[in-house]
């Protein structure tokens, strides 16, 4: 059987507590796992570039571009956890434990991967609290810059199985940093990268909400599909709601290049969508375009019912 050997990095999650939740309730847990599958955590790894190599019934392996792809993800997938968990007791909740590393793989002919890069991703996992992620010493190299979130350096760790102390850090998901951590150069974002910011509901009306945020996540779901796109999820996105945060900042956090941002008005059968697209570096608008109809593809010129500018 053919290989490759290659340098990869990998994301191992699964389930905590798995066995004593289907125990309690295996129709309810594992429709709830589904759910949480088609979802979240599925969308969340396409929009990040992720490639799913093994699923188990509680947990998956996942291959990434790079650790900032995989990174993201996790915290895309980690946030969206503590979203759907606010209303449900805790002896029910579904919380992962994820962990990360970059390392060096075996890729078999069927596409299953196998080698330290592998091992040590999934020994890191092993170690992480619930709802936590846990990175190698060699992924934190990669993104440590780059986290707007609390950092703790776990030191050199004994993992099962494998011969060297791996130094693991743990990001402690919804805390801002507490200190400033040694990183190397942030990287320039990808040359097509972006994030859709929830349009914004002109009017108010509070029916039109969820149709207003149907535009943003068809958005985000349909523009990673152009070539060489990286598109932030949704997830991360919607943090910023309703923040009065300067878009330039947006920028950096995100480390992405291009923001768009947008407003929908509904009356009737009508709808009218104002999008632009912003240079996320120095803030200026590189784009607009307005359509006004009763339906509408803010990506094309409905013939007199939309215009287009340039500024500097």
């Amino acid at each position: 059987m053919s290989e490759t050997r290659k340098l990869a990095a990998i994301l191992v999650a699964d389930v905590v507590g798995y066995s004593r939740l289907v125990g309690a309730d295996e129709d309810r847990t594992l429709a709830r796992l589904r759910g949480l599958r088609s979802d979240l955590i599925d969308p969340a790894i396409a929009a990040h570039h992720g490639r799913v190599i093994k699923r188990t019934g509680d947990g998956s392996i996942v291959e990434f571009r790079s650790v900032v792809h995989a990174v993201r993800c996790a915290i895309e997938i980690q946030n969206g956890l503590i979203e759907r968990n606010a209303c449900v007791s805790e002896d029910r909740r579904i919380e992962f434990r994820v962990g990360i590393h970059v390392g060096d793989v075996v890729e078999e002919a069927d596409g299953d991967l196998l080698g330290d890069g592998v091992n040590v991703a999934a020994r890191s996992e092993g170690i992480a609290k619930p709802g936590a992620i846990r990175l190698s010493e060699d992924a934190y190299r990669q993104v440590g810059g780059r986290l707007d979130m609390a950092v703790a350096d776990l030191g050199p760790i004994e993992l099962k199985n494998i011969g060297r102390p791996i130094r693991v850090y743990s990001l402690q998901i919804g805390e801002p940093p507490q200190a400033p951590v040694q990183a190397p150069e942030e990287s320039a974002p990808p040359r097509l990268s972006l994030v859709v910011l929830p349009f914004v509901n002109i009017g108010g009306d509070p029916e039109q909400e969820h149709f207003v945020d149907g535009v943003t996540e068809s958005l985000t779901t349909d523009l990673p599909r152009m070539r060489g796109a990286f598109v932030i999820g949704r997830n991360t996105a919607f943090t910023y709601r309703g923040k009065a945060i300067d878009l330039k900042q947006i920028g950096r956090e995100l480390n992405v290049r291009y923001i768009l941002e947008g407003s929908v008005q509904r009356a009737g059968a009508r709808i009218r969508v104002n999008v632009q697209l912003i240079d996320a570096e120095i803030g200026n608008h590189l784009w607009a375009e307005r359509c006004k109809a009763h339906r509408c593809n803010p990506g094309l010129s409905p013939s007199g019912n939309a215009s287009r500018r340039n500024r500097s």
